[in-house]
């Protein structure tokens, strides 16, 4: 029994590595793949338990500092990942509902990835903003060489060399949407990827009911037109309120539009292949991305999959 334990922990270690080296040594599969690095933490912490897969999570971060060159925004950004997996294995076994899952998983993570950067700051030279601004425009950088070795022509290489400065400062001041909307999507797709995984395995997986029927909570409409209107104030704090609100809103609607997607894509049969043509699409194609997204969002007025109407049959005369 020792002996498969140990096999599962260095299979966990090994596989996570594998994962975060393609991540950072191979940009074009960089961000895809980061998507996964929480999925095998999640299974090896179910399969193991809290204490040996708390173990695995510490064998993994010491690898990663390893393999990023010691501490750094890069490992940051990474352990935060690797914390996804681990909270989200944690939240399964208290059966909560997939909002709270996903929502407590993103808090957790955002809220220990912060102390630890502030941690950080104290014991380095630098102060807050100055790290930050120095972080993207390295990736800035970074992101410009990558588009030159691709092949971009040269007026567009320079055309976006010229909005670099514009850029840094829009991204300097939404980070903090980048960061929750970007830890929300890796919850809500390990989720996803988790299910089946774990259900192969005849191991546990909460009851979250039919997530192609999923609606966020309608409240949340107003918070949107609030943020929106905060775009109009001339003063630029309401206006970087406004577009971080905004940033996290159009997440939570990107979630119910590919709810409501995968629902006529389940009613109408259509062939998985479609299915995967159709998601791809999604990721390459930014006007297909904002399709989706108003679909989540206009789902409230429009009611396209009839949930309120079938809610309301199902009541009994005294309801």
């Amino acid at each position: 029994m020792q002996s498969a334990i140990h096999k599962d922990i260095v299979n966990g270690i090994a596989i996570t590595c594998c994962i975060l080296a393609v991540s950072v040594f191979i940009p074009l599969l960089g961000f895809p793949c980061a998507l996964f690095i929480p999925l095998p933490i999640l299974f090896y912490r179910q399969k193991l338990g809290r204490q040996q897969g708390g173990l695995m999570l510490l064998l993994i971060f010491t690898a990663m500092g390893v393999i990023l060159g010691g501490i750094s925004f890069d490992l940051l950004f990474f352990g935060g990942l690797v914390l996804v997996g681990f909270t989200l294995s944690e939240l399964f076994e208290m059966n909560l509902s997939i909002e709270k899952t996903i929502g407590l998983a993103c808090g957790v993570t955002v809220g220990i990835g912060f102390a630890l950067l502030i941690i950080y700051i104290n014991f380095s030279s630098s102060d807050f903003t100055s790290l930050i601004s120095e972080y993207v425009d390295l990736n800035l950088k970074l992101t410009m060489a990558l588009y030159k070795n691709m092949g971009m022509s040269d007026a567009n290489v320079q055309a976006l060399a010229n909005s670099l400065d514009m850029i840094k400062y829009v991204l300097i001041r939404i980070i903090p949407a980048l960061v929750v909307a970007a830890t929300l999507f890796v919850a809500w797709i390990n989720v996803l990827l988790a299910k089946p995984l774990l259900k192969r395995k005849k191991m546990p997986f909460p009851d979250f009911g039919t997530l192609n029927t999923w609606q966020a909570p309608e409240y949340l409409i107003w918070a949107a037109i609030g943020c929106a209107l905060l775009l109009f104030f001339p003063d630029k704090g309401f206006k970087m309120i406004g577009a971080n609100g905004i940033l996290v809103l159009m997440t939570i609607y990107f979630f119910q539009g590919i709810a409501i997607t995968a629902y006529f894509f389940e009613k109408k049969n259509l062939p998985r292949a479609f299915r995967f043509f159709f998601y791809t699409l999604i990721t390459i194609q930014q006007f297909i991305l904002l399709l989706v997204i108003g679909i989540g969002f206009f789902d409230m007025w429009l009611n396209l999959r009839k949930l309120k109407k079938l809610n309301t049959g199902n009541q009994s005369p005294d309801s």
